[in-house]
């Protein structure tokens, strides 16, 4: 279970093809947000979608953005544009909340 207070838990999971994460899918218009929790460490490799913008909430990601390399904690915001390739190593315990500019890019698990 997410460890979340009551209301993000309310928001439906988001069907995310990665081992070990943990979400919320909240459906805003033609965008949606995705609040991720990681319960292990992981490695997106690299890809590219529509933009990008994100909030750490804790824990720690390296995340390559166009070949430059950020590390990122808490507090932190990164903002990928649109077909920009990128990747990331996740550690285990990162939360984000993520707003991705397209209403499609998640389903409910």
């Amino acid at each position: 279970m997410i460890n979340t207070n009551k209301l993000i838990s309310k928001f439906p999971e988001a069907n995310i093809p990665i081992d070990g994460v943990l979400s919320r899918l909240i459906q805003a218009g033609e965008q949606q947000f995705i609040f991720m929790e990681f319960e292990k460490d992981i490695e997106v490799p690299s890809h590219s979608h529509n933009a990008q913008w994100g909030i750490v909430l804790d824990g720690e990601m390296e995340i390559t953005i166009s070949g430059k390399i950020y590390n990122l904690k808490k507090g932190d915001t990164y903002f990928i544009e649109k077909d920009e390739i990128h990747s990331a190593k996740i550690k285990a315990g990162y939360k984000d909340l993520t707003l991705f500019d397209q209403v499609d890019r998640y389903k409910e698990k």
